[in-house]
């Protein structure tokens, strides 16, 4: 085990949406819970330790802006992306998905059409339709275990109603890192049909042996000024909980028109979110180094655990995140028959890949971001269940 994990090997009754939500959410009991994305692994040590100060003075009043927040994000930026920016194009939010439908009803009126690129982070659909917009969906293509944009179709879908494009990057829940190339050629679409991009950039960090994370708006000036990107720690350190996460906004007028927005609804971060993101970024990425080299040994455990034990079940190799998504094609059972069997015959819960569109409909998504012992308890269930199905 790694020097800087600590893991917690019993969540239940902590409150935890993951583990004591599982039977409420599935209606199943006993399951070893790999689905929604959070972690089985406690924070950095750091962000323990400011968050144990904050609590230890006793006083939580109304938060003020803080500048040494805005320089740890700045630095983080610079050296993980090598992305400029200052401290005056960020608002501060409490968590990407509400940012999001922030943004689609600042920029859009209602009929406007908004494309996302399936199948996708569930949430992305109810964004759009629940703020009365239309979706356009633009799905990927899987060439094998590989997915790509499909550019052509993209452009072919865009009319006068077409206002945004909703990036999932990287990409949840295939794992692609979109390389410099394909968001040169993607830019190029933006441009030509002058389409607002937002991009949803919370795995940024999580990146595999020999990935690289690109901002899409640092690609050039037009797609700096065209660009909502979204941030936040939460994904990487293990967060969620905390509600802190923030935007890039490096268009002058549009960040006025989003600030003048979110806040009549929010008006800061509070001083949890703040100590915690500081601290995460100034001292957690040792921490984070130490859990990529876990989570892709996790997903080689897995990759060879399937391979000889379970063939039929195929994970696609994640590029980023620290989610899999199975092809459960040739287990040769309806979805909705697949997602009971894994729960009640199989024990173990993941996130059906019918929810992320119809293009998920042979799929799974698993969370890897646990101890080995309780992936391999739950594969072990699986290999049971795989067999005594005579698979």
């Amino acid at each position: 085990m790694s020097n800087e994990l600590e893991f917690v090997l019993d969540r239940l009754g902590t409150d935890s949406m993951k583990w004591d939500m599982t039977e409420a959410r599935f209606g199943a009991r006993d399951v070893i819970p790999l689905w929604v994305a959070d972690m089985d692994i406690k924070a950095p040590r750091p962000v323990i330790d400011v968050l144990k100060e904050k609590a230890e003075h006793g006083v939580f009043g109304y938060s003020a802006p803080s500048s040494k927040v805005d320089e740890a994000i700045c630095d983080w930026l610079k050296k993980r992306y090598d992305w400029e920016v200052n401290s005056e194009t960020f608002i501060y939010t409490s968590g990407i998905v509400p940012t999001i439908s922030h943004m689609i009803q600042a920029f859009t009126e209602p009929g406007d059409e908004v494309i996302i690129q399936t199948p996708v982070y569930y949430p992305f659909y109810d964004v759009v339709e629940k703020n009365n917009r239309v979706i356009l969906k633009n799905p990927l293509k899987r060439n094998d275990h590989h997915y790509e944009m499909d550019l052509a179709q993209l452009e072919s879908l865009i009319t006068d109603k077409t206002k945004i494009l909703l990036l999932s990057h990287p990409h949840n829940p295939v794992g692609r890192v979109w390389r410099r190339y394909e968001l040169e050629k993607l830019a190029k679409l933006c441009q030509k049909h002058d389409l607002l991009v937002i991009s949803d950039e919370i795995h940024a960090d999580l990146l595999f042996d020999g990935q690289t994370h690109i901002p899409i708006a640092s690609i050039n000036e037009d797609m700096a000024m065209r660009t909502l990107t979204c941030l936040a720690p939460s994904k990487t350190f293990n967060l969620a909980g905390i509600q802190a996460s923030y935007a890039v906004v490096l268009d002058p007028k549009k960040r006025l028109k989003l600030k003048q927005f979110i806040q009549s609804t929010f008006s800061s971060i509070n001083i949890f979110a703040q100590a915690a993101t500081e601290a995460a970024y100034r001292h957690g990425e040792g921490w984070l180094e130490e859990l990529m080299i876990y989570i892709q040994a996790n997903y080689q455990f897995v990759e060879d655990y399937l391979g000889e034990h379970m063939p039929k079940i195929k994970p696609i190799k994640p590029e980023g995140t620290y989610l899999l998504w199975l092809d459960c094609e040739q287990l040769d059972m309806p979805a909705k028959e697949r997602n009971q069997w894994f729960l009640h015959e199989a024990k173990v819960a993941f996130n059906h890949g019918p929810i992320f569109g119809e293009e998920g409909e042979h799929f799974e998504r698993m969370n890897l971001a646990c101890s080995r012992d309780t992936l391999a308890k739950a594969l072990d269930r699986m290999k049971q269940a795989y067999d005594n199905k005579g698979l």
